[in-house]
């Protein structure tokens, strides 16, 4: 992403919103009913400071996968959905007429949306200068859950708080964990940590419960990644870039294929664990990579600045947006508790090769390949969002949704069985026809699997059925 700096719009074509959340709301107390694929910042990213080269001319197509498990590890059982979900899929691949229905605005730089597990009403958005804001009942409430203002730093558009993820177990320990940008001693820091709510009043997170699990410092000021998130296996995943400036020119190999190195990293952590870290604060979990002289901490890597990830809520398969360097936007898919894989960054960038910029051979040095990638025609700044898994729209069911920060385009893809079933396809005239939405920062979802939009200008949006 060129900046975080683009002025709050409405202008939008959305739906009016409704007095109330309407039924949307009552679908979360039997959860959506889940597609199966069987029958078919950050967005902090993009600015190098060092440019980013002449626009490419790819069109868009998918990308062909790899299977790189490079290095081992990785393994882990198949993820089973829950038998209470139905778990077709239509058979149309077409993506049905969506629509944006605003939810809420008023917010301040916003980047995340999520609600903790086994919750309805209750919504949460990151706002990147330091505040977790509650949404209930379509309103957003005045004073904050978290307050970390003074802790986060800004000091560069790709900083602050920039992730959010709640325990498995929130209901009962009242457990969440945060990425951060700070700064010690004038060295830039992104940090994790652990908060709880107050017991007495769970619209409050008590900052004297601060427990840092991991603090990694950061060369420059820029892919700082950030995402959170819990996966099926009910370990915590953290995505790191690749440090910062242009062309990950950290070292001879760079960071993205340096294993001695956190950064250009996804990590997986055991929170319920102790004894690994430099707080002993987390555990390692057995299946990380096993390569000769990694970090414990690591899962995958070759990625230049992951902005969002997601897991598929029948499957637990994994689905990454990397951010690129020159010319092309990435998607790249992981099956499920399928760790040890090399991305490519830096010795590809999507399926071309990068540095060096001739000579690379995906097969041979077992890279995993993106299943879908777009070029500067299309966008400059891939933001993740997720599989549809909600029962408001069976049509869109199975159905990976993304979108660019800096074009406002908006793009769907289907996988199936591992492999692409329905192409990339760009869906912007579906959602975005007037090109009226600005600085598509995240999107959300909640427990009914329900999907929304966040704009960064200060807006909310659910997608919804036209």
């Amino acid at each position: 992403m060129s900046s975080f700096s683009l002025p709050f719009t409405s202008r939008a074509r959305v739906r009016a919103a409704s007095s109330t959340l309407g039924p949307w709301m009552l679908l979360a107390a039997s959860w959506a009913a889940c597609g199966d694929d069987s029958s078919s910042p950050g967005n902090t990213a993009g600015s190098d400071g060092t440019g980013n080269g002449n626009a490419g001319t790819d069109s868009g197509d998918a990308g062909t996968g790899g299977t790189g498990n490079n290095g081992g590890g990785g393994g882990g059982s198949s993820v089973e959905p829950d038998p209470t979900k139905d778990c077709g899929t239509p058979s149309d691949p077409a993506v049905p007429e969506l629509e944006l229905t605003p939810l809420v605005d008023g917010l301040t730089r916003p980047i995340l949306l999520t609600q903790p597990p086994g919750e309805s009403e209750r919504l949460f958005v990151v706002e990147k200068n330091g505040f977790v804001r509650i949404v209930q009942g379509g309103a957003l409430s005045p004073d904050p859950f978290l307050d970390l203002e003074e802790e986060v730093s800004e000091r560069f558009d790709e900083m602050g708080l920039l992730g959010l993820a709640f325990h498995p177990d929130y209901a009962q320990n009242r457990r969440f964990y945060v990425y951060y940008s700070t700064i010690d001693g004038g060295q830039h820091i992104s940090r994790i940590a652990e908060y709880t709510a107050l017991a007495d009043d769970p619209d409050v997170a008590d900052v004297a419960s601060e427990r840092v699990l991991l603090e990694v410092e950061q060369p420059e000021d820029n892919h700082n990644g950030g995402h959170l998130a819990f996966g099926s296996d009910g370990f915590l995943y953290i995505a790191l870039g690749d440090g910062g400036g242009g062309g990950d020119q950290h070292g001879d190999i760079g960071n993205g294929q340096n294993l001695q190195t956190l950064l250009g990293k996804l990590l997986r952590i055991d929170v319920d664990g102790s004894g690994a870290g430099p707080n002993g604060n987390y555990a390692i979990p057995a299946g990380n990579l096993t390569a000769d002289g990694a970090l414990p901490e690591i899962w995958s890597y070759g990625w230049r600045n992951p902005w969002r990830y997601s897991f598929d809520a029948c499957t637990g398969d994994m689905y990454i947006a990397d951010v690129g360097q020159s010319a092309f936007e990435e998607v790249d898919f992981e099956p499920a508790q399928t760790g040890g894989r090399n991305y490519g960054w830096r010795l590809m960038e999507a399926e071309e090769c990068f540095n060096p910029n001739s000579g690379c051979d995906a097969a041979a040095q077992n890279l995993t390949l993106p299943v879908a990638s777009y070029g500067r025609n299309l966008g400059q700044s891939i933001t993740g969002g997720y599989v549809y898994r909600g029962s408001a729209i069976p049509a869109l069911r199975g159905t990976y949704l993304y979108a660019d920060y800096q074009s406002a385009r908006f793009f769907a893809l289907r996988m199936a069985n591992g492999a692409v079933a329905t192409p990339q396809a760009d869906i912007t005239d579906n959602l975005n026809p007037d090109d009226n939405l600005d600085g598509i920062s995240s999107f959300g979802q909640d427990t009914a699997g329900n999907l929304y939009v966040v704009e960064y200008g200060g807006a909310v949006y659910r997608i919804d059925a036209e």
